[in-house]
């Protein structure tokens, strides 16, 4: 008697946790916004309208203290952190561009020789992915941005369109890597409206109307199955006299979009049916400063001059070669194939290279793939931001205030550490409203929108959920 009071004890239970669990979303937004600071968001705060940022500041989850948990960081590397849950060292998307080894040219991190622009590079999968393997094809995943690299990487490999402005046209589009449904309703699109962008506002309205098309010609959000779209925005200024006049502008009229969009698709899907994600790519372009005008301690490191030292230093060590390969932006690759020719372990190679760097003025610190590796907890951001199959094998850290010039390439920019305070904002009908100063990163987005959705993350991601 007392098995069977157990099984209906149990069984009573378990439906009373069913009818608890809130019900998945239709729609997931995640909006990215290159470069967006809370210190801007706050101090234009008294211009803003009701539905952009003062609505999502007030009824939303407002995690205050974001980071990501790798560095250096750009768009590029920023977005797919986002989308994939995981940092450049396992999705392998250290920047938005990177030294092809095998060529010793740049190459841009979307960039396809057949498809001329494709995630190929992408080497784990992106919550668009996982989603698209749990509902068997069947969940609707976009993506839509200014540069296609934001595009590509917000969405991931198996998605069924990304689309970006193009930098000559300055009209939509996207690449014949995509299914055929999300280029057909692409053209569609343009046939209608073809307006050209000119600026970061301009590119913002017409990425936030053709987001909101998108959402109404694909019918997303209209069943039960949840789909994904990932929209990027810029906040990105000018390098204005006026710094104060230019930032005001921004963030006016990006409140003033986010609002047209955050509106315009809980009226079509439904407020309730629609989970928002929005945070920043968590950098800032820096100025070019004149420190020495001023007096403050500077000077220029030359990063191709110093390879080439350190060549002869290895030559004079190792005997006559070519051990140093190339350079890009601080980093150094060496030339592998004549240091094992030579039989000279790798490792002895290196420990020499730092030994060299470390006394050159302007040297802060050096950071080579060993040390990367095998280093602790105080370096782990670091190693993070470096994939040992792309990255150099030597990073230099220019000290603060001094400037890289590269004269080979004319690379050249000004060393800083920068700290870009800036939110992590979840926002839904169901959600409550609060503030959370605890620190987090922002690679637990992709986790608890899977929790949220009620499927895998992604496959790389080792991150816990938010909530």
């Amino acid at each position: 008697m007392n098995r069977y009071l157990t099984a209906i004890l149990f069984a009573l239970s378990a439906t009373g946790q069913a009818q608890s669990l809130q019900p998945a979303p239709k729609l997931v937004v995640s909006i990215t916004i290159d470069q967006l600071r809370t210190d801007y968001i706050e101090a234009f705060s008294p211009f803003y309208g009701q539905n952009g940022f003062r609505k999502l500041l007030s009824q939303g989850r407002v995690y205050e203290a974001a980071s990501y948990p790798f560095t250096p960081v750009d768009r590029a590397s920023a977005i797919a952190s986002i989308s994939t849950g995981t940092s450049p060292y396992y999705n392998s998307i250290v920047g938005t561009q990177w030294l092809d080894r095998s060529t010793l040219r740049p190459v841009v991190c979307v960039d396809d020789n057949k498809y001329t622009v494709s995630p190929a590079k992408i080497s784990t999968s992106t919550i668009g992915d996982e989603l698209k393997v749990a509902s068997n094809g069947n969940a609707l995943v976009y993506s839509l941005a200014s540069n296609k690299d934001a595009a590509v990487l917000s969405a991931g490999h198996a998605v069924d369109g990304a689309v970006w402005i193009d930098d000559h046209s300055g009209v939509f589009t996207t690449s014949n890597y995509y299914p055929d449904k999300g280029r057909k309703w692409l053209n569609a699109y343009k046939s209608i409206y073809s307006q050209r962008t000119e600026d970061e506002a301009t590119k913002n309205i017409a990425i936030v109307h053709a987001a909101k098309e998108c959402v109404l010609a694909n019918s997303m959000g209209k069943d039960d199955v949840t789909d994904l779209l990932c929209i990027t925005l810029s906040a990105k200024g000018k390098s204005a006299t006026n710094w104060q006049f230019d930032m005001e502008s921004i963030y006016r009229k990006l409140d003033s979009v986010l609002g047209e969009l955050i509106s315009g698709i809980e009226t079509n899907v439904g407020k309730q049916n629609v989970l928002f994600f929005i945070t920043s790519t968590g950098y800032t372009d820096e100025d070019k400063t004149d420190y020495a005008k001023f007096r403050i301690p500077t000077g220029t490191f030359y990063i191709n001059r110093t390879a080439n030292l350190m060549n002869i230093f290895l030559s004079a060590i190792y005997g006559q070669g070519h051990y140093v390969e190339s350079c890009f932006h601080n980093e150094i690759y060496l030339n592998h194939k004549l240091i094992e020719q030579k039989r000279i372990g790798l490792g002895e190679v290196l420990n020499r290279c730092q030994e060299f760097l470390i006394q050159n003025a302007g040297v802060r610190d050096v950071y080579t793939t060993t040390r990367l590796l095998s280093g602790g907890n105080d370096i782990l951001k670091i190693r993070n931001g470096h994939n040992p199959a792309i990255s150099g094998d030597i990073i230099i850290e220019v000290a603060s205030g001094w400037q890289l010039y590269n004269e080979d390439n004319q690379e050249k920019y000004i060393s800083r550490v920068s700290f870009v305070p800036f939110p992590i904002i979840v926002y839904s009908a169901g959600a409550k409203a609060e503030r959370i100063n605890t620190p987090v990163t922002v690679d637990r987005i992709a986790p608890t929108i899977a929790k949220a959705i009620r499927i895998r993350a992604p496959n790389a991601c080792k991150a816990e959920p938010l909530f």
